[in-house]
């Protein structure tokens, strides 16, 4: 039996979460108290194989994100079900515009601003967010890249980690679902030079300028190493998606290339198993913004 909990902050995207999952297969319950949720998985376990995948959508409507859930989590952890949590989150801008989209108030708004729901929500929800497997920031991305994004983190063999590498731009914000984040303005910038700053990362000439740049070599080595470490104490953890962030100041060209190359050699080690276990995705936030 495969147990996994869904929540985030209220407009971030759960529903589309929940529909995802059903989609792949999972059974999906909704707002069900936590005292329950243990219930349900044995319910599930005795269904003779009718149920191998349960999903748990939890919000702020059940009040029930004290220790009383800590307590279920430990619980289904010491049964050998190994819960998966998939938190979902935005940028309060973000969410005030959907709300207000929709034309709804926020659950726990009462007589006071929206603003202050959110702040609210957000306080409340902290422990669930920093115990998440898959913490997914919704605030850039369409219903189609949402989608791509669950299926990535849920329709896999459970031992599998999933590495996702993305460049992003300083000037636009540290991406908030990062696991790991890296600055390559250490490296000195395409940007100043006429010939190469309409290319990007992705092109031959960007790319060999800055993995020709002293230092960029031992950096992606090294680099390289720790991510072998960490991603073997995911693995061991139950945990199965890892983002790594790799930024530079437009997110155009250092960040790209090393971003590019980074996951040309975790997807090589994957076949000559260096990084046995792992999946690799490559992609650019940023590219293509200016």
């Amino acid at each position: 039996m495969e147990v996994a909990l869904v929540s985030g902050l209220s407009g971030a995207g759960r529903s589309t979460a929940a529909k995802v999952l059903e989609d792949l297969g999972w059974f999906v319950v909704d707002n069900l108290p936590p005292e329950l949720i243990a219930t349900m998985v044995d319910l599930g376990a005795r269904a003779k194989g009718d149920v191998t995948r349960i999903a748990v959508v939890m919000d702020v409507r059940s009040r029930a994100f004290t220790a009383d859930l800590g307590a279920v989590l430990k619980d289904l952890d010491s049964r050998g079900y190994k819960p998966r949590l998939l938190f979902l989150e935005a940028t309060d801008a973000v969410l005030v515009r959907r709300f207000e989209q929709n034309r709804r108030g926020h659950p726990l708004q009462g007589d006071g601003r929206l603003v202050d729901g959110i702040t609210a929500e957000r306080e409340l929800l902290r422990p669930l967010r920093e115990a998440a497997d898959l913490l997914v920031d919704t605030s850039n991305l369409s219903v189609h890249q949402l989608r791509a994004r669950i299926e990535s983190g849920f329709d896999d063999a459970a031992q599998t980690t999933r590495i996702n590498v993305m460049s992003f731009g300083y000037k636009y914000g540290i991406p908030m679902d990062s696991d790991l984040v890296v600055d390559m303005r250490f490296l000195p910038n395409p940007h100043w030079i006429p010939e190469l700053r309409e290319h990007t990362g992705r092109d031959a000439d960007v790319r060999d300028y800055v993995l020709s740049q002293e230092g960029a070599e031992e950096f992606i080595s090294r680099y390289l190493e720790l991510l072998s470490l960490v991603g073997a104490g995911f693995r061991r953890e139950g945990k199965r998606y890892l983002a790594v962030s790799v930024g530079c100041t437009g997110g155009k060209h250092r960040s790209v290339a090393i971003s590019e190359e980074l996951a040309r050699r975790l997807s090589e080690g994957t076949r000559t198993g260096a990084f046995p276990g792992v999946t690799v995705s490559v992609s650019h936030r940023d590219l293509g913004r200016e």
